[in-house]
């Protein structure tokens, strides 16, 4: 429970917070209680079924689950999780652990995260520096951390597309196989991208051996329910009547993004509050969907490969320097290789990078658009930028590799 504002006598902070009264239930990562999750049963329900050999001392099946960004894919794998060690049989205990491949997106750091989260040293006696070993002594030491305290162990592998290669997915789930464990090891891999299985090598696609979950998007009524669930975040009577539903009506013209409906809220109070206003009304709300509109942007874009960021720009300078907002795959995979070329990338196949330009698509970056040209000139495809073509470059090109194309 967040402390009340009204007990600090401090001058420096008197203004205390008059809008939120716990901002935490804003956050992102913040897994709330069963009954706050909307719209999402059956995704929970076919998840746990998955998992449900680790209750009971067996091995859990491996996931790899799919939807856009803010579909609720890493609020109810953590959920399912802890549920799932809760629910543990007498006898069974179950570790769990979440690894955002974001940030340890090689497999030595993500291995030593896993380590080092999963042990509990006073019980282990196993001490796991975050730094300073090779990757086979992290690996080494997470065997023996959970040979030591589990039966079983469920690991969340978040955005692992991001990873730099897919050895972590190989070598966990053959670890039992191979014997490096005795208990199991279940696997959930998320990712926005739909292709990312197919980009996997063989080896790793037979040991991984997966079941698929797909998100789909909010609507706004859930996206409603969502923010109706945490409007406690908020003090009594702050917000007005049209703030929710604006802030749903927002996020739903946008995928269905149920973090983004979030961010939007915390983003209205954060300005009422800036502003001094008693309360949160639909000014704070527009206000606030500008701020996240541009902070979604800019996550979605930071974290894509090279290559993808590549393909946005040659999109990018055909809709600033080009007559028109919408163009060929085949104009915009001539500007690619132009900008390959430049940056000594490089070039992907025509077929590779149509599946990239779908990917980002799918994201909600690219709007796709077939045209039939008739009998003579068959069917083909328009590219088009949903976001701002300025602010897209502008975002690519902070990336150091992609920078020196602002010199081109």
């Amino acid at each position: 429970m967040a402390p009340d504002s009204s007990s600090i006598d401090d001058p420096l902070f008197d203004a205390g917070h008059h809008i939120f009264a716990n901002k935490d239930l804003l956050k992102t990562g913040h897994v709330p209680e069963a009954d706050r999750i909307v719209g999402r049963d059956e995704e929970i329900s076919k998840l746990a079924t998955r998992l449900n050999g680790a209750v009971h001392g067996y091995s859990p099946e491996n996931v790899m689950v799919y939807g856009k960004t803010g579909t609720g894919k890493s609020l109810v794998s953590r959920h399912v999780c802890q549920r799932a060690r809760n629910a543990a049989q007498d006898g069974v205990t179950i570790g769990t652990a979440y690894v955002d491949c974001a940030e340890d997106d090689t497999e030595t750091q993500a291995v030593s995260s896993l380590a080092a989260k999963l042990n509990d040293e006073a019980e282990t006696g196993i001490s796991v520096p975050h730094t300073g070993l090779s990757t086979s002594k992290y690996y080494k030491l997470l065997w023996e951390t959970l040979d030591a305290q589990y039966d079983s162990t469920i690991v969340v592998l978040d955005e692992v597309d991001l990873m730099d290669d897919d050895s972590v997915l190989m070598k966990l789930s053959r670890a039992e196989e191979a014997g490096k464990i005795t208990g199991s090891i279940g696997i959930i891999a998320i990712s926005n991208k739909i292709q990312y299985i197919d980009d996997l090598n063989e080896r790793v696609k037979s040991s991984f051996q997966h079941k698929e979950l797909f998100f789909k998007p909010y609507d706004a009524n859930q996206l409603r329910e969502i923010m109706y669930n945490r409007r406690d975040a908020f003090r009594e009577g702050v917000l007005s009547e049209d703030v929710i539903p604006l802030s749903a009506a927002f996020a739903a013209q946008e995928h269905g993004d149920a973090r983004k409906a979030i961010d939007i809220l915390r983003h209205a109070g954060e300005v009422a509050f800036e502003e001094e206003a008693d309360t949160v009304r639909e000014h704070h709300v527009r206000q606030a969907q500008q701020h996240a509109e541009k902070d979604r942007f800019r996550e979605l874009v930071s974290g894509a490969p090279t290559q993808a960021k590549a393909a946005l720009l040659a999109l990018t300078e055909l809709s600033i320097n080009a007559s028109g907002d919408a163009f060929l795959t085949s104009q915009v995979y001539d500007q690619y290789e132009r900008v390959c070329e430049f940056l000594d990338m490089d070039v992907l196949s025509v077929r590779r990078f149509r599946d990239i330009l779908k990917e980002q698509a799918f994201l909600g970056v690219v709007e796709i658009e077939k045209i039939n040209k008739g009998s003579a000139g068959g069917i083909h495809l328009q590219n088009r930028l949903i976001e701002d073509a300025q602010v897209v470059r502008e975002t690519i090109l902070e990336d150091a590799r992609m920078g020196d194309w602002a010199s081109e």
